[in-house]
């Protein structure tokens, strides 16, 4: 029987909800899957992030694709205005 790999890569910045996500990838995670957990604090990761959408973390992407899941646009300024933000009043 032929498996087939699957490389998950994990973009965090070290924060709680990302060692959360972490742990979750690893509880999750079947025989076939690689994990590899990036510093999204060192610029090459974060140049790869980019390359693949990534907007906020954590983010995890499979075989090279952002999982549907992390596909979030992340903040924007008219969501942040409508928010509050810059708002004196």
């Amino acid at each position: 029987m032929n498996t087939i790999k699957r490389k998950v890569e994990v973009f965090s910045a070290g924060c709680p909800a990302c060692d959360e996500t972490v742990r979750l990838v690893q509880q999750i995670a079947c025989s076939s899957c690689e994990i590899e957990v990036l510093d999204m604090n060192k610029p090459e990761v974060a140049a790869k992030a980019r390359q693949y959408g990534v907007k906020t973390v954590p983010a995890v992407a499979i075989n090279g694709k952002l999982a549907t899941c992390c596909t979030g646009a992340g903040p924007n300024e008219i969501a942040l205005r409508s928010a509050g933000l810059g708002n004196a009043g």
